[in-house]
């Protein structure tokens, strides 16, 4: 999958949620679309480190205590 192909399932998904919002003013977007997004790569990213956290931190490029400290935000652990 390239990045082209996560940005048209963004823009896909985000055209379904304003299509389904019915009239109803939208809400902070950025924060749902990243709480989402990040969530499942989260979640993925560690099943393909096979739990292990520090190769899921070093797959993110992100420190290990921030890999935590994310995952208990998104109650993962």
């Amino acid at each position: 999958m390239s990045s082209n192909d996560l940005a048209d399932c963004v823009r896909r998904s985000l055209n379904r949620y304003f299509r389904d919002l019915e009239g109803e003013k939208p809400h902070d977007i950025h924060a749902m679309v990243v709480s989402n997004v990040e969530r499942a790569m989260l979640e993925i990213v560690l099943k393909q480190a096979d739990g292990n956290q520090t190769v899921a931190a070093e797959m993110l490029g992100i420190n290990r205590n921030t890999l935590r400290r994310k995952l208990t935000e998104y109650q993962l652990l």
